[in-house]
């Protein structure tokens, strides 16, 4: 009974340690060309610079494209080449995506909305 109780307070309180940031979060999508991932932190508006897609998008349109993207270009391996933040709290990454038709660069940029952190630009261009 005393080490379930000593279990639980330290998930409560070390809990947070344990959770995924955000830029693994999205470095483990781009790996597993996972689109529902990064449909989660879309903002309600997306600036997208996908091949054969530029410009800004619902979330919606956002997802499928990307999901087409996806569809299209299956995921092999991603990693960060870089990552950064502004004073402001915007956060970016920059990385490399290997999928089943080619090598793409990936840029991220993500900014604090109330609470939550959420993407307002992607780009994946063809290396």
């Amino acid at each position: 009974m005393k080490k379930s109780v000593l279990v639980a307070v330290l998930c409560v309180v070390f809990g947070g340690v344990f959770a995924l940031d955000i830029m693994e979060e999205l470095n483990m999508a781009f790996k597993k060309g996972d689109y529902r991932t990064f449909s989660k932190y879309f903002a309600n508006n997306v600036e997208l610079n996908i091949p054969g897609n530029e410009g800004q998008f619902s979330k919606a349109q956002a997802e499928q494209i990307l999901r087409d993207f996806f569809y299209k270009n299956q995921s092999r391996d991603h990693a960060i080449a870089h990552q950064g933040e502004s004073k402001d709290g915007a956060r970016y990454t920059i990385g490399n995506l290997n999928t089943s038709s080619g090598n793409f660069r990936t840029y991220c940029h993500i900014k604090k909305q109330g609470d939550a952190l959420k993407i307002y630009e992607l780009r994946i261009e063809k290396e």
